[in-house]
């Protein structure tokens, strides 16, 4: 009866500890998350400001961007566990927003750009916070849901490579909508699976959330652009 009750106790305790480590992994990635935006409208701006992006187009400018997020995401993939795993992350989300940065300078060049690129994040966000919610009430589990998103994220990444050459428009909006709905099934995803304890590693997880976020806005703020830019 003893050795019963030890282990029941072991398994209580057990679990309990297992829903601190998950809700430490939630909170730091919260907290990473939300710094991880910084170095992104900080590289934006850096873009903007000094017109650095403008000469990628085409080809160039998708051998760059490949190159470089594939690079650092390499690199935080190796480094995700030691004091390095911050600092590439944010050099990494620097990077992004300055590859971002050309797009927003297009769409800066609508009278009603400031209004557009504003949209757009609020947009982000609201997807974001009904994500949040129903991962923290949906029960099943999600995980065979990955399998599903990363063919359609591949697809999706074909199709946009093809559309770089040729400069569809009704492409372009076909892709932006399928971006929309698949990643932000991957945030609901992603973050059912810090929830559920599959992701242990809060820098993976920031990296994930991340990548979510950052095509979620892509795409909103170019089908906003095609939609609903005006010229003065």
């Amino acid at each position: 009866m003893a050795d019963n009750f030890q282990t029941l106790e072991s398994s209580r305790f057990g679990s309990t500890a297992s829903a601190v480590q998950r809700n430490k992994v939630l909170r730091n990635t919260y907290w990473l998350l939300a710094l991880s935006l910084l170095p992104t409208v900080a590289g934006a701006w850096l873009g903007v400001a000094t017109g650095i992006t403008q000469a990628l187009t085409g080809g160039l400018g998708l051998v760059v961007f490949l190159g470089g997020a594939f690079g650092f995401m390499y690199a935080i993939e190796k480094t995700k566990n030691s004091a390095a795993g911050v600092p590439v992350l944010l050099g990494f989300t620097f990077f992004m927003g300055l590859m971002l940065s050309r797009m927003i300078g297009m769409i800066l060049g609508f009278s009603n750009g400031s209004q557009l690129i504003m949209t757009a994040m609020g947009g982000t966000a609201g997807v974001f916070f009904v994500m949040a919610t129903l991962s923290s009430v949906i029960k099943r589990d999600l995980s065979g849901m990955g399998k599903w998103l990363f063919v359609g994220a591949l697809v999706v990444m074909v199709g946009a490579i093809v559309n770089v050459f040729v400069g569809s428009t009704a492409g372009m909006m076909a892709i932006s909508v399928a971006v929309i709905g698949i990643f932000s099934a991957y945030m609901l995803y992603d973050l059912k699976r810090i929830l559920d304890g599959g992701e242990t590693n809060y820098i993976s997880a920031t990296l994930a959330l991340y990548l979510d976020i950052f095509n979620v806005f892509q795409a909103l703020l170019a089908l906003l652009g095609i939609m609903g830019g005006e010229r003065d």
